[in-house]
C-alpha cells in the first residue's frame, strides 16, 4: 500500500508539470523541450535553502518557483524568438546543461545520489510525515494548478496563446505583441488573479 501512495504522489508531481507543460506546447504551440530544466531549477533551489539555510519549505517553494520563473524569462527571450525545429533544439540543449550541471556538481548537489534530509512541510503546526499525509497536499496542488491552468485557458490571454499556435502572424497583424504573450502574460491576466480589476 505505501508503494502505491508513493507512486501516486509521484504522479501527482507529474500531473502539475504536465499541466503547465500543455500550457505551452499544447496552447500556445510552442516545441519547448526544456520544460524539466526549469523543474530542476526550482526544485534544487527550494531543496537547497531548506536544507543549507533553513529556509521554510513553503518559504523555499516560492523562490524556487520564482528562480524557474526567472531563469524560463532569461533564457526564452532569445530563444522564443526561433521557430520550429530550432526552438526544440535550443531547448532540449537547456536540459541537456542543466541535467549535465546537476550531476557533476556534486559538492552542490551530491550528483546523482541526491540530497537527503530535506525538512518536511508543516501546515499551522501539522507536520506532513507521512505518504498519505503528501499525497493529499499534491492533490490539493493539482487541483489548484487545474483551477489556475482553466483560468488562464479561458481568459483573453489563453485565446491569445491559442491565435499564436493558430497563426502567429495573423496575430501580430491584429495588434497582438506575440513575444511577451510567449514569456510574460499580459497585465489582464495578473489582474484576474490577484483581484485587481
Amino acid at each position: 500500500m505505501e508503494y502505491l501512495l508513493h507512486v501516486l504522489v509521484i504522479a501527482g508531481i507529474y500531473i502539475i508539470l504536465t499541466l503547465s507543460l500543455n500550457l505551452i506546447v499544447g496552447y500556445t504551440g510552442l516545441p519547448a523541450l526544456g520544460h524539466a530544466a526549469f523543474s530542476c531549477i526550482g526544485a534544487y533551489t527550494s531543496s537547497l535553502l531548506a536544507l543549507n539555510i533553513g529556509v521554510s519549505p513553503w518559504i523555499g517553494l516560492l523562490i524556487g518557483a520564482c528562480i524557474a520563473a526567472f531563469s524560463g524569462v532569461v533564457i526564452g527571450y532569445p530563444a522564443v524568438r526561433l521557430k520550429g525545429d530550432y526552438l526544440a533544439l535550443a531547448t532540449f540543449g537547456l536540459g541537456v546543461i542543466v541535467y549535465s550541471v546537476t550531476k557533476n556538481w556534486v559538492s552542490l548537489t551530491r550528483g546523482p545520489m541526491g540530497i537527503p534530509g530535506i525538512p518536511g512541510f508543516s501546515v499551522f503546526g501539522f507536520q506532513f510525515s507521512g505518504i498519505l499525509s503528501y499525497l493529499l497536499l499534491f492533490l490539493f496542488f493539482v487541483a489548484i494548478t487545474i483551477f489556475v491552468i482553466r483560468r488562464i485557458v479561458n481568459s483573453p490571454f489563453g485565446r491569445i496563446l491559442r491565435s499564436i499556435r493558430e497563426d502567429e502572424i495573423a496575430s501580430q497583424v491584429l495588434g497582438k505583441d506575440t513575444i511577451k504573450h510567449k514569456l510574460l502574460g499580459n497585465e489582464k491576466v495578473r489582474k484576474m488573479f490577484l483581484g485587481e480589476g
